[in-house]
């Protein structure tokens, strides 16, 4: 096992969790954040922007879990690794972007 391999699966988790929000806004026509826009990641950027980035993304996603050693989904390690790069990501974007969508607000009982 290299640890290296583990770390590539770590930002291919990151990376494939930064396609999803990016080709699923895209998909809906909707303008979202991306490092093109006008602040970048803050600033909107077009729906066929979001898509290309997305895509790009998840071209990156393949060759870092599936180009480098030999991921398998069935050993815990691997899939804790993607995992992990996967909730990582996740957690930043909420905490970035949640202050764009009021997502950084505390629940109401």
């Amino acid at each position: 096992m290299n640890g290296l391999h583990l770390l590539s699966y770590v930002f291919g988790g990151a990376f494939l969790a930064n396609c999803l929000p990016h080709l699923a806004a895209g998909m809906m026509g909707r303008a979202f954040q991306s490092p093109f826009a006008k602040p970048p990641g803050e600033g909107l950027s077009s729906a066929r922007t979001n898509v290309i980035w997305g895509f790009a993304n998840l071209v990156a996603a393949y060759f870092l879990v599936c180009r480098v050693g030999a991921f398998d989904l069935r050993n815990g390690l691997h899939a804790l690794a993607l995992g992990v790069g996967i909730v990582l990501l996740a957690l930043f974007a909420a905490g970035h972007f949640g202050r764009f969508h009021g997502g950084n607000e505390p629940e109401r009982p």
